[in-house]
């Protein structure tokens, strides 16, 4: 009985020594499957890392050079790139002046020029004021000085940029010497000569040091900064200019002769 009991017990002791190995080999069958499902899906996230890697380097040189890429900025010396809007200001025995414009930086004063222009408010109107070294001055259908109105029939503010500046050949908008007295008038720097005072002073105030480096080699009308604004800038024709600032004038600066301008033409580039 008692080895009958212990052969039971053995015998069952027994069993559940072979159930136990066999629920501990599924047990490390099932881990050891599991480990292999994490090890081949971290090689299948491993693989599409590296794909998607693969991937920027292909756009890449788009997109690390969205990263290094810096914003575009307005260059106002430069040539008018394709499509550009121009304007191309004939003036009646002189020849031909083209501008190229700044929408971004004053879209109004832009807006006004071009709308006048389009809409023959220009045709006939005379440069009535020309200094040598200095400027000339145009836009008024009076011929006064006095005159002259914007497109929405009253003034309109100045817009001032620290990427633009009355350097020569700039095309600025004439005012009363008011803030925010801009109509219809407007002026071509023709100055060939920079004031050192000045040059410091615009650094100062922020303008771009390679606009300022480029005023102190061609020359403009430094101490106008802030005070008109600067909407385009000739591309061609500064030899125009040049002529036309050295017209015989009166003791008002007024050309003894008229200098007209027959027509604007707005065009893209």
């Amino acid at each position: 009985m008692s080895n009958k009991n212990k052969k039971v017990i053995t015998n069952n002791t027994g069993k559940t020594n072979k159930g136990s190995d066999k629920k501990t080999a599924n047990k490390n069958k099932a881990i050891v499957i599991s480990i292999i499902a994490v090890v081949i899906a971290a090689i299948a996230v491993i693989a599409i890392v590296i794909a998607l890697s693969k991937d920027d380097n292909k756009s890449g040189d788009s997109t690390e050079y969205g990263k290094t890429k810096i914003p575009e900025t307005i260059c106002q010396y430069s040539e008018p790139t394709k499509g550009e809007l121009v304007a191309e200001l004939y003036i009646k025995n002189y020849g031909v002046i083209k501008v190229k414009f700044f929408e971004t930086e004053a879209p109004k004063a832009v807006e006004n020029f071009v709308k006048h222009a389009r809409e023959g408010y220009y045709d006939g109107v005379t440069f009535h004021r020309v200094i040598d070294d200095f400027m000339i001055q145009g836009g008024d259908p009076t011929g006064t000085g006095r005159g002259g109105e914007s497109i929405w029939g009253v003034d309109f503010a100045d817009e001032i940029s620290k990427h633009l500046m009355p350097v020569r050949g700039a095309l600025c908008m004439a005012n009363t010497g008011q803030e925010s007295s801009n109509s219809s008038q407007f002026f071509i720097v023709q100055s060939k000569k920079a004031q050192d005072t000045y040059v410091e002073q615009l650094k100062k105030l922020g303008v771009d040091t390679d606009l300022v480096d480029y005023y102190e080699k061609n020359g403009g009308a430094g101490w106008l900064y802030g005070a008109h604004t600067v909407f385009g800038q000739v591309y061609e024709g500064m030899d125009i200019v040049d002529s036309i600032a050295m017209a015989s004038t009166d003791a008002s600066d007024k050309p003894l002769e008229d200098v007209i301008i027959e027509k604007i033409l707005i065009k893209e580039y």
